[in-house]
């Protein structure tokens, strides 16, 4: 199969740099130097596991800066159903943010990141749940692919793929998808549509990365038999960087912001363990690479080439590193001159990065704006520097997708700067920017991706570039670059973002869930903008024709690029019961417009676009409330204080160093954001004033916490353990202990229809162990599995009520769960405390 039909995605990574994650990076002759001997190692690394964070660093940095192999992590999902502890995205938004998390975390450790299809849709407690949830065949098919494609000489499992129910389910299912692909992987009759693309392969080895962890403690690790395991010395220094592979590693690590790995680098000795799984197994244990033969001599005519670099290495000039370009060129030369093969593909690109990194060629694809709409022009200014004394010539330039060609034959004086003003013509057809996993309706396990060649692809797919034909030292050489948009921050200075395609026009229903509580109407706020000058039209909301819209549509018309107006609908529910989709749709130019476009913006990863589908869920629900005021303390980030709103509640969000008598008194209840007690240090120096509020006759209630960092010595006023337990079949069979407590009755009834249509999960981090003062009101548990009693606690203290509940409110109220809103209104309306007939419970 000719490599030459291939789509290779190569991050050209250096491993020792930390920036504002949109800017370019910039090497200096340290990271030079090792990309060079990068060049002459022909080996490589797959790493695999389930989501961003279960990777390795240490071991991915030591394989790709040490040993100087292609490293590559393949997450089977991008994270979409963990915790967000930077913002209140969660699903599919959250998998955005994991992903470009772990791109940044690659480009520290110097790996490759590649992904599949599957989607995290939440805790598992078993490989075969999970293996259910997911397309079994279709994840096995991505690992396939990803084998075929990256050409593994050794693969590494994260997880033991015989360990199943020890852990999560997607750990353990990802090892034995691994284990199972690592032959098929080789066999041509195993999805033979993907063999019009890449080719058979066949690992040598496969190895378990087990740990003291796997083994229950360090003790019973240190007295097991390690006769099968193969030991990495990992604790290695760069002294040319002033850093330990570990520091390196936890730099890596600490970009998985959202999920609050923030890592302390350490130094010193340290020691990786490799089990054998499959393949060729080792005789002599002192390189993984036994037996393969990792430099040029693997490709046909290349021995040369590894000479010649080996020249170029022991003579590299770190105070003039352009002196290598010759040699370089030359190299460069001989690669083209080979038969295209799997490693060709790969150093061609890398070692063309080298030589514009040796001579300070600089080439940049400047957008005046950050956003253009299909069809549209774009101005690009476009700059190419020559900062050596090595001849260069810009030949010509070619821009794409429209594969326009301009010449230029503009000699590259050194350190002249050479500026080209170009118009980029964007094709009608162009497709809008937005992660391409997203771009077609998925399950609850896999996302849908149209095309073989995409999946696997960590980032969105920009088609926007300019190709760069510069003659160096009389070879010619492209060099591609992504489009940009730039800008100056006052504070931040020179910020970096892509050129986003975007709709003509996007709207956006302002609230994603709208309750009815009656039969009154309700005004709907959609918000409308405009992707380029001069649009208007109509817009309407669209609902079933039992709810009643005012009016039919409402015209717009926005005459500046950007510009956004908010229109306002009267919506008149139903008269009974009842759950609709609202649509927004902006009709221009007789086109409709259904999107909403939403911007992903933190400092740590480059941002974001999302395009969705511009709807929101209107609910008339049987909701009793009364007026309580309510004082809502952040944690992680989440969005229970709107849904508080959109019950009626007045809501005050309440800043730590707020938390005094004073702030509290006009206040009826409290309640603590999810994990407050994780990620809020303020909170151990406010336990009194909280639980004096409970005394005088309010109420408090506190979401789940993790069992690890409580940074309060006491969360409640009476003993309570925090565990793992959870529940996470969220349509299990609930069962109510208390079922006369006014909190499931008071001022709505709740029944089991109520906890009928939950997401993910029921719960999570339930307490197994707490004080008689709390009353158990729930009782439910995954299939197999004993009784979990404390989903929901309730506790009379002094005039009031202390409350905790694992029960994931935070995700059951933006997804619109009815129930979840009745039970929280008793919960909030839960008044002076009252005698409960004794219950026997076991906890």
């Amino acid at each position: 199969m000719q490599n030459k039909y291939i789509q290779t995605f190569i991050l050209f990574l250096f491993c020792f740099q930390i920036t504002i994650a949109q800017q370019p990076q910039k090497l200096n002759s340290v990271e030079i130097y090792a990309q060079i001997q990068k060049l002459n190692f022909l080996g490589s690394v797959l790493y695999i596991a389930a989501h961003p964070d279960d990777e390795n660093t240490r071991l991915i940095s030591y394989l790709s800066n040490e040993t100087k192999a292609r490293t590559g992590y393949l997450s089977l999902t991008r994270g979409d159903g963990g915790q967000n502890l930077i913002g209140p995205q969660l699903r599919e938004l959250l998998g955005v943010i994991r992903t470009q998390e772990l791109i940044e975390a690659r480009k520290i450790d110097g790996g490759e990141q590649f992904f599949s299809r599957a989607n995290d849709f939440g805790f598992s407690k078993n490989p075969e749940e999970t293996l259910e949830i997911w397309d079994k065949q279709k994840v096995l098919s991505d690992i396939v692919w990803a084998i075929r494609k990256f050409q593994p000489d050794v693969i590494i499992n994260r997880f033991d793929h015989r360990s199943s129910g020890t852990t999560h389910g997607h750990h353990t299912a990802s090892a034995i998808l691994s284990t199972e692909s690592f032959d098929l992987a080789n066999n041509p009759t195993v999805f033979p549509e993907q063999l019009q693309l890449v080719e058979p392969w066949q690992p040598k080895r496969q190895f378990f990365n087990t740990s003291w962890w796997f083994y229950g403690s360090k003790e019973k690790f240190d007295a097991a038999d390690k006769s099968n395991l193969v030991e990495m010395q990992t604790g290695v220094y760069y002294p040319s960087v002033g850093k330990s592979n570990q520091e390196i590693a936890a730099l890596s690590r600490s970009r998985h912001q959202s999920q609050g790995f923030g890592s302390t680098g350490s130094r010193g000795e340290e020691t990786e363990y490799l089990e054998f799984i499959n393949g060729e197994a080792l005789q002599n244990k002192t390189s993984i690479f036994e037996g393969i033969d990792t430099s040029w001599n693997r490709v046909k005519g290349g021995k040369p080439i590894g000479e010649l670099l080996t020249t170029i290495a022991s003579q590299f000039d770190y105070n003039n590193p352009s002196a290598s370009i010759p040699n370089l060129a030359k190299a460069y030369t001989i690669m083209q001159s080979l038969d295209e093969n799997h490693w060709t593909t790969i150093k061609s690109t890398s070692i063309k990065e080298i030589i514009a990194a040796c001579s300070g060629l600089y080439l940049e694809a400047v957008s005046q704006n950050q956003e253009a709409t299909p069809g549209s022009s774009v101005k690009l200014k476009l700059e190419a520097i020559n900062r050596s004394d090595i001849p260069m010539q810009l030949i010509s330039l070619t821009t794409l997708p429209e594969q326009k060609t301009t010449l230029q034959n503009k000699v590259l004086d050194t350190n002249i700067l050479k500026s080209v003003n170009l118009d980029l013509q964007l094709p009608s057809t162009l497709e809008y920017t937005q992660p391409y996993w997203l771009k077609e309706k998925g399950t609850v396990g896999m996302y849908t991706v149209a095309e073989q060649k995409n999946i696997g692809i960590p980032d969105i797919i920009r088609q926007l570039k300019v190709v760069f034909n510069i003659l160096i030292n009389g070879i010619e050489i492209q060099f591609e670059r992504t489009v940009v948009y730039k800008y100056n921050d006052d504070v931040k200075g020179e910020m970096y973002n892509y050129l986003d395609i975007v709709p003509e026009v996007t709207t956006s229903i302002l609230d994603n869930i709208s309750l009815f509580k009656n039969g009154k109407n309700k005004e709907i706020a959609v918000k409308i903008k405009s992707g380029k000058d001069a649009v208007k039209g109509d817009l309407i909301l669209e609902l079933p024709n039992n709810w009643v819209v005012a009016p039919k549509s409402i015209p717009f018309n926005l005459e500046k690029k950007g510009t956004e107006q908010i229109v306002y609908f009267q919506v008149t529910p139903p008269n009974q019961i009842d759950e609709a989709v609202a649509k927004s749709i902006a009709v221009a130019d007789n086109k409709r417009y259904d999107k909403d476009q939403i911007s992903i913006d933190y400092n740590h990863i480059t941002k974001q676009q999302v395009l969705k589908p511009a709807e929101a869920k209107f609910i008339k629900l049987d909701l009793k409330t009364n007026e309580e005021r309510i004082g809502y303390i952040m944690g992680a980030g989440d969005e229970v204080p709107k849904s508080l709103s959109q019950m009626g509640y007045k809501v005050t969000l309440l800043k730590p160093e707020e938390i005094t008598p004073g702030k509290l008194a006009n206040l009826d209840v409290v309640m603590t954001g999810v994990r407050a007690y994780n990620t809020v240090q303020e909170l151990a120096n406010k336990q009194s004033i909280l639980f004096d509020f409970v005394k005088e006759g309010k109420t408090m209630l506190v979401q789940y916490n993790t069992p690890d960092d409580i940074v309060a010595t006491n969360i409640a006023p009476f003993p309570m353990k925090i565990s793992r337990d959870r529940v996470t079949e969220e349509n299990t069979e609930v069962r109510f202990l208390a079922p006369n407590h006014p909190v499931l009755n008071t001022p709505n009834k709740i029944t089991t229809k109520d906890f009928e249509g939950w997401k993910q999960e029921q719960g999570l981090y339930y307490p197994n162990e707490f004080d008689k003062a709390f009353t158990p009101i729930l009782s439910s548990n995954d299939k197999g599995e004993t009784p979990k009693n404390g989903a929901l606690l309730v506790a009379p203290y002094g005039k009031g009520y202390y409350i905790y509940t694992g029960l994931s409110l935070f995700r059951e109220l933006p997804e619109g769960v009815s129930g979840a809103f009745r039970l929280l209104s008793n919960i909030i309306s839960l008044k002076a405390p009252v005698k409960i007939p004794a219950q026997k419970i076991k906890n």
